[in-house]
């Protein structure tokens, strides 16, 4: 969805590129005059904005629906919903945490490759389906060096 922003900026090209007039340009756009010519009133709430990301860069680990509590505590009068739409428009955001199964590059490092035959094996378990839909599991070993199944069962 094209936000009405947007679309003002397309409408604003197309008379800069375009000698067109407002009307013509619009509806070439496909934008309604009414939206062009759109001024909003909201107030800005800048001293509320400064204070959220002052808030978002201290306490890391709070998104936007703690922020609200954190700003009624300080004396703040503000509605939930409000804090959504200026966290999201300042565009501040939680940093993710990295899943704990996730291995780092320095422990996989650390392991040596076998450097001779029957030094180091691996074993998994293999299931596939025959051609009769019959499930079928197999435990294999494998030698890490010469890459050879060294026992099925």
């Amino acid at each position: 969805m094209v936000r009405p922003a947007q679309r003002r900026a397309v409408v604003g090209w197309a008379q800069s590129a375009y000698p067109l007039p407002e009307r013509r340009a619009c509806r070439a756009v496909g934008v309604w005059r009414s939206v062009f010519r759109y001024r909003s009133v909201r107030p800005r709430h800048e001293a509320l904005r400064q204070r959220m990301k002052e808030l978002a860069a201290t306490r890391v680990r709070a998104g936007y629906r703690q922020l609200p509590i954190y700003l009624r505590r300080e004396g703040w009068s503000v509605n939930p919903k409000r804090v959504h739409r200026l966290y999201t428009e300042e565009g501040l955001t939680l940093k993710r945490k990295r899943p704990k199964r996730h291995r780092s590059s320095a422990v996989r490092l650390l392991r040596r490759a076998p450097s001779r035959p029957n030094e180091q094996w691996a074993m998994d378990f293999m299931h596939d389906t025959l051609a009769a839909k019959e499930p079928i599991r197999v435990l294999t070993a494998i030698d890490l060096c010469t890459r050879e199944c060294v026992a099925r069962a």
